[in-house]
């Protein structure tokens, strides 16, 4: 492709923010400096605007759109942002902000449907499944979040919030979410709260990694894993109920943990409203890679058509 077709996207986490400039399949450039959100909302803004300036400077050309994934959601109905745990975020256009201050178009989709996306079109999903009409993307990793992926497009949804399957109530009595409801998935499921759930009943820390790894030996290890297994497949089946995906890619830090494939898988069934589970449990083929590459195609002709619609 020619410059002007080069698809830029950018990964807007609380700790770095990434940039990864694609010509179709081809990586030309990934780069990444630090959020910094210490500094408040001003100093993200300026942070993502230095690391376009410095892609920029390196390609020898500037954007002429971005596309970019972020820890939260746009509002549809307000323009602001909403649900992010880098909060210095929430409530703030930062569409419109970042567009003002690099002069080009912003595309701005949620971290986890980012992650969908390029899976699907980039990833394990075009791999092994290329016939799939709808995607499920799940992060399981600090957070629990997921995109959806129909016909290879985002489904965003009337309030921004489609896929938001880490804020349904798995348990009304749970732990407080920050979201302030108790129970949520996220609250359940996420990899902290397995780590807190094996510390509170074993008196001393292990990391999920390490968890998974002591079942044989370990009474409490093996309880944390077959809670982890129970409460996805109760999770789950909800989605399943509803979405009823051709396939679902798991991603995140607790989609490391192998069993989820097998025995996790098993525990759907029982809350499925069908007497037999089917879908593919896949894992992601980017890792860490998927969101800026999603960003990316975001930016891609197709895609942007469909945002700016």
């Amino acid at each position: 492709m020619g410059k002007s077709a080069w698809d830029w996207g950018i990964d807007l986490g609380g700790t770095k923010c990434e940039c990864v400039v694609l010509d179709g399949d081809e990586v030309l450039l990934r780069h990444r400096i630090p959020t910094e959100r210490a500094g408040g909302y001003d100093h993200i803004i300026g942070q993502i605007a230095r690391l376009v300036d410095e892609c920029a400077e390196r390609l020898g050309q500037r954007p002429a759109v971005i596309g970019m994934g972020t820890p939260g959601a746009r509002d549809p109905q307000t323009g602001l942002m909403k649900n992010c745990n880098t909060t210095e975020l929430n409530g703030k256009p930062l569409k419109e902000d970042l567009e003002r201050r690099l002069g080009v178009p912003v595309l701005i989709a949620n971290d986890a449907n980012c992650f969908a996306l390029a899976e699907t079109h980039l990833g394990a999903v075009r791999q092994h499944h290329a016939d799939a009409k709808v995607v499920f993307g799940i992060i399981m990793g600090t957070g629990v979040g997921a995109g959806i992926v129909i016909n290879g497009q985002i489904l965003n949804g009337h309030h921004g919030i489609a896929g938001e399957w880490g804020h349904n109530v798995l348990s009304p009595d749970g732990p407080e979410c920050y979201c302030g409801k108790r129970g949520c998935v996220e609250t359940m499921i996420s990899g902290p709260a397995l780590e807190a759930w094996y510390e509170a009943k074993a008196k001393h820390c292990l990391s999920l990694a390490q968890i998974a790894a002591a079942t044989a030996h370990d009474h409490v290890a093996r309880l944390t894993i077959d809670r982890l297994h129970l409460l996805f497949g109760q999770a789950l089946a909800n989605v399943v109920n509803i979405l009823d995906p051709d396939v679902i890619v798991i991603g995140g830090g607790v989609g490391n943990v192998q069993s989820l494939y097998s025995a996790g898988r098993q525990t759907v069934l029982p809350f499925l409203f069908n007497p037999r589970f089917a879908t593919p449990l896949i894992a992601p083929a980017l890792g860490d890679s998927a969101g800026v590459f999603g960003a990316a195609l975001l930016a891609r002709g197709v895609f942007r058509k469909a945002l700016l619609s």
